[in-house]
C-alpha cells in the first residue's frame, strides 16, 4: 500500500498492484539440462529415431517439434500409470521406458533435449476427406490446438501439425474407446474423450488427420 498525499492533505491508502507474472516466471523448477537429456534419450532412439523423427513400424511417433512441457507431462503420466492402462499395448511399453527416468529432473532434461531437435514434418500416411476434416477440426479442435495446429501451453494442447498422422488416428481412437483419458489423474483427458466422440468413427478421424496434414 502507498499513502496518497495531495498538497499536504493525506487521503486514503491505495493498493499498488504488480503486473501479473508471465508463465515462465511462475516456473520455480531448476533449469533443464538438454545435454543430460541427450544421454538419457539413447534408449528411446530405437523406436522414436535418432532425431525424434518417429518410426511407425515400431509404433514410435515423431517427437521432434513437440513442446517440452507436453513431453514432460506425458512421461510423468506413463511413469505414474495415468497412461498405459488396460488395452493400451503401446502405452504399456512406454511405462517401462518412463520408469527408467528416476526423478523429475531426468524427465525435464529428456523433454528439453527432445524439444531441441530439428522439427521436420513427418511423411503423411493417412488419406481422407480434407474438406470434411476441416469442418470437424474447426468445430472441435481449433479452439485449443489453434487454427494452424501448433498447439499452445495456455490451452494445454500439444502440437498436431507435422506430427505423426497415424499416431493421431491411434490416440483419437483410444480416447473414443476409453482406453485413454479416463484415468482420475488425467486432468485433460476427459475433455479429449468428449472431442474424440464428436467424430463418428475411424473415417472421420482419418478425415481430420488428412486435414491436419495440410497444416504442415
Amino acid at each position: 500500500y502507498e499513502m496518497l498525499r495531495v498538497t499536504g492533505v493525506q487521503t486514503c491508502a491505495l493498493p499498488i498492484f504488480d503486473a501479473q507474472p508471465t508463465f515462465a516466471e511462475t516456473q520455480t523448477v531448476a533449469a533443464a539440462n538438454p545435454a543430460a537429456g541427450q544421454a538419457l534419450y539413447a534408449v528411446c532412439a530405437a523406436c522414436h529415431g535418432a532425431e525424434g523423427e518417429g518410426n511407425q513400424a515400431l509404433n514410435g511417433p515423431k517427437l521432434a517439434g513437440q513442446q517440452a512441457w507436453y513431453i514432460e507431462r506425458q512421461l510423468k503420466y506413463f511413469k505414474e500409470g495415468v497412461r498405459g492402462g488396460e488395452g493400451d499395448t503401446n502405452g504399456q511399453a512406454m511405462t517401462s521406458m518412463a520408469n527408467m527416468l528416476v526423478d523429475e529432473a531426468a524427465i525435464r532434461n529428456m523433454a528439453a533435449y527432445i524439444a531441441s531437435m530439428p522439427d521436420i514434418a513427418s511423411t503423411p500416411t493417412v488419406t481422407g476427406d480434407v474438406a470434411n476434416g476441416a469442418r470437424i477440426y474447426d468445430r472441435n479442435c481449433a479452439a485449443c490446438h489453434l487454427d494452424n495446429g501448433d498447439g499452445t501451453w495456455y490451452t494445454d494442447a500439444p502440437k498436431l501439425a507435422g506430427m505423426s498422422d497415424w499416431y493421431f488416428v491411434t490416440q483419437i481412437s483410444n480416447f473414443r474407446a476409453g482406453i485413454r483419458g479416463l484415468h482420475p489423474s488425467d486432468e485433460y483427458g476427459e475433455q479429449m474423450v468428449g472431442m474424440a466422440t464428436a467424430m463418428s468413427g475411424l473415417e472421420e478421424i482419418e478425415d481430420v488427420a488428412a486435414y491436419i496434414n495440410t497444416l504442415r
